[in-house]
This record gives C-alpha cells, structure tokens and sequence, in this order.
C-alpha cells in the first residue's frame, strides 16, 4: 500500500513545519517551565483550523489520518505541549464521531471542531490504568438517566474542558456490568476536578483527578447504545493510535535537530565534536531509527485512510505506537548525551525531550501493552488463569 504524501499533505507539511518555527518553538521552553496552560497556542491551532484535520470534510477535516501525523509530527518537533492540544482535543471528538447518535454530534461536534468546546476523555484508574476491565466507577440507571459514582486519575485536559467523555460500568453488580461511556458536563453537581498533578514532561497540558458523588446524567449523555457504544469507540482508538506515535517521531526529530546543532559548534581536542567518527555514527544512528519509525506510522496511518480495521489495523497501530515512542526515548537519550554536561541543564531544551519522551512510553496504552496486542496477534491470548 502506498503512503506517498500527496501535494495537500506536503501543503499542511509546509504550512505547519513553518508555523511552528516562526510562532510556536520560542513558546516551548516557557510552556515547560511554567506547566500554565497555552491559551496562545490553542488559539494560534483554532486559527490554523486543525481541530478537525482527521476527520470527514462535512466537519471541515481531510478525512485523513496520515495528514493528521503530519501535523502532529512537525508541532511535536518544536514543541511537545502544542501537539498535545491537538490530540486531546481529537480524542473527544473521535469518540463522539465513532459512538455519538445525531443529536450527540450535531449537540457537541461542531463546538469541538472550531475549538469553542474543548473536552477530555476518562477511563484511568488507581486500580486499573491499563485494565480497562477493572474500571470501579459505576453508573447506576435511574430516572430519567444514571448516577455516576467513583474515581477517576490522570485525566489530561480535564481542568480547561467544557465535558469529559467517562468510562463507567453500569448494573448493580459490584465487578460486572458493561463498560459504557457517559458525557459529564462541567459544572455538574457532585462532579468535581481534582488539583492538577505536578509531571515530569507533558506539562502545558493539565491531567487532573476526577471525583463523582452520585453525578446525575441524564440518558441523552450516554454515548451510543448500551451493548455496543462502548466497543465502537474502542475501534476509533486503534485509528487514532498512529498520531501518538507521531508525536514521538515529531520528538525524536526534534531532539535531532537539536544535537546536530549543538556538536556542530561544540569544540574539543582542537576539532568540532560534530566531525568525530563515534560521534557522527551516533547521529546517523539516530536518524535511522527515526526514519524507520516515521515509515512504520505513515503506514499505521494509511491504513485507516483506507478503511481497514479489526486485527490488522489495531497490529500495526500497536507496533507503530511502541517503536516510534520507544524511539523518542532512545533518540532523546542519545541527544542528552551528545551535549554532555549541558544535557542536563534546564538552559538547553534537549531535557525536556528526554523528560516528554518518557511520558509517551506510557500514555495512551503503555508500550508494554501495545507488546501485548502484537503478541496476542502471533500467538493468540493466554489461557486464562484459574480463580
């Protein structure tokens, strides 16, 4: 299947590989340091128009994944936090698309695609971060709709948002019950949004804990039907895989860009360090790897452009999220080498590439359980361990 970027693709390439050079790599560093929110970076996307990128053109979108990537991958480069905003609004709006009825998207889809809304999506819990299986938080039916109560942590997006898409059981029984998902508004009583946690990376972009004593939702708020509305929106998931692994490839570049600067002013033993041989295979493995990772996302995301889903889609999407963030977080090792004692000081950027690189290894499905999917494809699931 071919990935060839199309003359609109390397349009957007050009487009935002020059924005983010020109307006956003001077914000990077203070986004970082500060971990405030980039108002003047959401509105800077919202000007751009890249809310609906991804999705379908009667949303004003390309209907293209990869174009998405794209975008991703060149903010990334600059700016980890500002290619953040774009996925986490996407998230939202994915779910919505995939599982929403009419009134649902007509209601919530054209405030998210010109950033009026911003919204979080919530399924992680103390208990059970990457065990979707043992979500706690229950939604009871009752008249009219459901009380929600529960916990829930690292909900990213959640302090600035308008709603947030949670994952919630419902039935009475204490571990069973189908997992559904239900949009609770800001604002709603006994909803409450926790103190935003202090991260190592990610840090313009809040995640905050969430809170909910017998919430009331009413029915309309239940996102799609009650025996599939959560499966559909799982399936949307594996088709948004590849624009986190654009981010690391968008890091990994960037860390790249940095290195390759730095050693070719450094000077030591009488000669730039960018002209010894260990230090040039250093780089050039660095870039070798990173091209790998981007050819593995491109195609990752070719796939979705062509409609292709189930197994073989989730496979590679699985594969293209682990190597292209474990990626990141070899590259960034590296780059933090290259620069020797400055690595580590917070006058040079490049720790704050290693400190993000480690973040992607984790969110959005830890690499180990995307090692679990492209396992469970070769071998099929383990046998289930007796009670």
């Amino acid at each position: 299947m071919s990935y060839a970027l199309s003359p609109e693709q390397v349009e957007i390439q050009s487009l935002v590989r020059r924005v983010a050079r020109e307006r956003v790599a001077q914000r990077a560093d203070d986004i970082d340091r500060s971990a405030d929110y980039p108002q003047d970076m959401y509105d800077l996307l919202r000007e751009l128009g890249l809310f609906t990128l991804p999705f379908p053109a009667e949303y004003g979108g390309t209907g293209s994944v990869l174009s998405a990537c794209i975008a991703v991958e060149e903010l990334g480069r600059v700016c980890y936090n500002t290619a953040y905003l774009l996925v986490v609004q996407w998230l939202p709006f994915g779910a919505i698309l995939a599982g929403g009825n009419d009134e649902q998207k007509a209601r919530l889809l054209p405030g998210l695609a010109s950033g009026e809304l911003r919204g979080a999506f919530s399924t992680t819990e103390p208990q059970s971060g990457s065990d979707v299986s043992g979500i706690r938080t229950r939604a009871r039916a009752c008249e009219g709709g459901y009380r929600i109560d529960g916990a829930k942590i690292w909900c990213t997006n959640a302090a600035v948002s308008d709603f947030v898409l949670v994952a919630a059981k419902t039935g009475e029984q204490a571990d069973g019950g189908a997992i559904n998902l239900f949009i609770v508004e800001r604002g709603t009583p006994g909803f409450k949004i926790g103190r935003k946690e202090d991260k190592m990376g990610a840090r313009g972009v809040p995640s905050s804990p969430l809170f909910f004593d017998g919430v009331f939702v009413p029915e309309r708020n239940r996102l799609g039907s009650a025996a599939r509305g959560f499966k559909i929106v799982m399936e949307a998931f594996n088709q948004s895989r590849p624009l986190i692994a654009a981010r690391g490839i968008g890091l990994a570049q960037g860390a790249i860009d940095h290195a390759s600067a730095f050693i070719q002013e450094r000077h030591a033993f009488g000669q730039r360090v960018g002209e010894f041989q260990g230090v040039r295979w250093m780089l050039a493995d660095m870039a070798i790897q990173t091209e790998a990772a981007r050819q593995l996302v491109y195609r990752a995301a070719s796939l979705v452009d062509a409609g292709v889903t189930g197994a073989e889609l989730a496979t590679t999407a699985a594969m293209a999220k682990c190597f292209a963030t474990d990626v990141a977080m070899r590259v960034a090792t590296d780059a933090v080498q290259l620069f020797g004692a400055a690595g580590i000081s917070n006058e040079y950027p490049i720790n704050r590439y290693f400190r993000d690189a480690k973040v992607l290894q984790i969110v959005e499905g830890t690499n180990q359980i995307q090692r679990n999917i492209v396992a469970n494809a070769l071998l099929g699931r383990p046998a289930a361990r007796p009670a």
